[in-house]
């Protein structure tokens, strides 16, 4: 099974030809309709009702083999889109008629296989592998447009902002995406409130936490920033701010936890002489290479029997929340006092 990425598909595209068929897949929403888009418009006019057509998953599919097996209407060729169609729970012989479109389109025609928000794994699904196959056998292409990478992202960043006559700090379009994440759209959007706030001149990592949203996980590393600073006030006042934003306790814990799990796996690889690119791609940090640039700052403050007294702690934590009638609040307090405690003296709170 062989699947495409964006630089190849984007490659394909600068051509201005097209491939009889188009499966697309990945976690970024804001690219896969950038590239369905694009070659839409490379096929056919999508206000020309004769020669494109859309269908969503409820759809008959020998309608969709019946719009693309005809002739397409004073144009060179038709262009159909099947956005989110349940391959993984239709009926066996709708799933072979998906196979058989995606094998033997039309010379005139272009299909468009989308998969908008429609979620599978890619790798172990065995009827998504098989469509890939009729595609290929079809001389089409599946297209996995997954989150660009960091370096791609901050690049993206400064990009914009020269062309809205603004420059970011040193360090602050990755600031950005480490606070707002690797959504595009949601990149784009705060790329656009910081340009309009500053109105030219120098982005630096304040405005980015004056103007701009933050993901949840961006939220909760501040938790852990203050707890590893031991910084017991700041880190109660976060949590405090957490709770109001009514994230699960859960999630707040396992954001925490990976930033130990972080430490750990850098303290071990370290041992064994690795370096940070090897770690990162052993444990699949690619792309995200930053979340280990840290965690090295973070091991500075810690040592083995540090991370296995927080480690305990943790875990105490985390059965803590599982118990019934507990108070989520008192445990996570406990837990960020417990955690600081151990980074300042070296033991628990308990043996203290």
């Amino acid at each position: 099974m062989a699947i495409i990425y964006e630089d190849a598909l984007k490659a394909q595209l600068k051509l201005k030809n097209t491939l009889p068929v188009y499966v697309i897949a990945g976690d970024d929403g804001y690219l896969k309709q950038l590239y369905v888009d694009k070659i839409i418009s490379l096929s056919a006019d999508k206000d020309d009702v004769f020669n494109f057509q859309r269908f969503n998953a409820g759809c008959d599919l020998q309608e969709v083999y019946d719009s693309l097996s005809q002739l397409p209407v004073m144009a060179d060729k038709k262009c159909a889109v099947l956005c989110d169609y349940d391959f993984e729970h239709c009926s066996k012989s709708e799933l072979e008629k998906l196979y058989l479109l995606a094998s033997d389109t039309a010379d005139t025609a272009v299909l468009i296989i989308w998969f908008d928000s429609l979620e599978f794994d890619v790798k172990k699904s065995a009827k998504f592998k098989k469509l890939v196959s009729s595609a290929e056998k079809g001389g089409g292409a599946a297209v996995l447009l997954n989150h660009r990478k960091t370096p791609e992202l901050v690049k993206m960043l400064e990009t914009g902002a020269a062309k809205r006559e603004c420059r970011f700090g040193t360090g602050t379009a990755r600031y950005l995406v480490e606070a707002a994440g690797d959504d595009i759209a949601i990149l784009k959007n705060e790329l656009e409130k910081l340009c309009a706030y500053k109105q030219g001149g120098i982005i630096e990592k304040d405005d980015v936490d004056k103007v701009c949203i933050k993901t949840p996980e961006a939220s909760v590393y501040n938790l852990s920033k203050w707890i590893l600073a031991r910084d017991a006030g700041q880190a109660l006042s976060v949590l405090d701010e957490l709770f109001f934003m009514r994230l699960e306790p859960m999630m707040i814990l396992y954001t925490v936890s990976s930033v130990y799990v972080d430490m750990y796996r850098l303290y071990v690889t370290g041992k064994k002489g690795m370096k940070i690119s090897e770690t990162a791609a052993l444990f699949g940090y690619n792309g995200r290479e930053f979340v280990l640039e840290r965690a090295v700052q973070n091991l500075k403050k810690m040592d083995f029997k540090r991370l296995s007294l927080s480690f305990n702690a943790l875990i105490l934590a985390d059965k803590g929340l599982k118990t019934a009638g507990a108070d989520p609040r008192t445990v996570l307090e406990q837990l960020t006092v417990r955690l600081i405690y151990i980074i300042a003296k070296g033991e628990t709170v308990d043996q203290a």
